[in-house]
């Protein structure tokens, strides 16, 4: 039983570091009864560019954490077992790259949580399902970000309490352009047999072409 729990954490240290950042700063507010509001990412704006790296971190009230924690687990945890080489560096990306496109494609309003990080996990195991022909974490990855849109899974804009769509469009595109990126790494697709043949095929073709050739 040990044995397994340490092999867990080892293999989801990333996600399960952020997953316990996160709730450590909502400690942190309660406690101290301040908000960590200033960290919020402000597209566009030069000065708060580094909160870039911080607003994923902030959530609203437990609702939105506990709501952003989940799919976090759910999805780390598949992409920690299935794309193991890369899965330290496809989470990190996600978490820069979802803020960064964020950044300059959002409006001037002030948002806070880490459904971007979610999104772009989610896009990442969607569109590797499809480049590497593996259709059962394709369809995974879609129910859980169905239901994340059903269940309002949202990052909260400051000013106007609602959910910004722009942001969770970023994680999609971060997403996509990561599994461009690590298109040949993790499980690649399968190759049946009359596909070797065809392949086979093809090279004594080529092999009877430059025979012919040289004579």
């Amino acid at each position: 039983m040990k044995k397994n729990l340490s092999h867990l954490i080892n293999v989801m240290f990333i996600p399960i570091l952020f997953v316990f950042a996160i709730w450590f700063v909502k400690g942190y507010e309660l406690i101290s009864e301040n908000s960590l509001s200033e960290l919020a990412i402000h597209p566009w704006n030069t000065e708060k560019i580094l909160n870039i790296l911080t607003f994923p971190l902030i959530h609203a009230d437990f609702s939105h954490l506990l709501n952003n924690t989940y799919p976090i687990i759910i999805l780390g945890g598949i992409i920690s077992s299935v794309y193991k080489e890369i899965s330290n560096r496809v989470f990190l990306l996600s978490y820069v790259l979802s803020g960064m496109i964020f950044w300059g494609l959002g409006d001037s309003t002030p948002v806070i949580g880490a459904s971007g990080v979610v999104y772009a996990l989610g896009s990442f195991i969607l569109v590797s399902g499809f480049i590497k022909k593996q259709p059962r974490l394709a369809m995974l990855s879609f129910l859980i970000i169905f239901l994340n849109f059903f269940n309002l899974w949202g990052i909260i804009e400051i000013e106007k309490d609602n959910i910004s769509q722009t942001a969770h469009l970023s994680g999609v595109i971060a997403g996509l352009i990561i599994a461009f990126i690590y298109r040949k790494k993790g499980p690649q697709a399968k190759i049946y047999n009359y596909e070797l043949e065809e392949e086979l095929e093809r090279k004594v073709m080529d092999i009877n072409y430059s025979y012919k050739k040289d004579d």
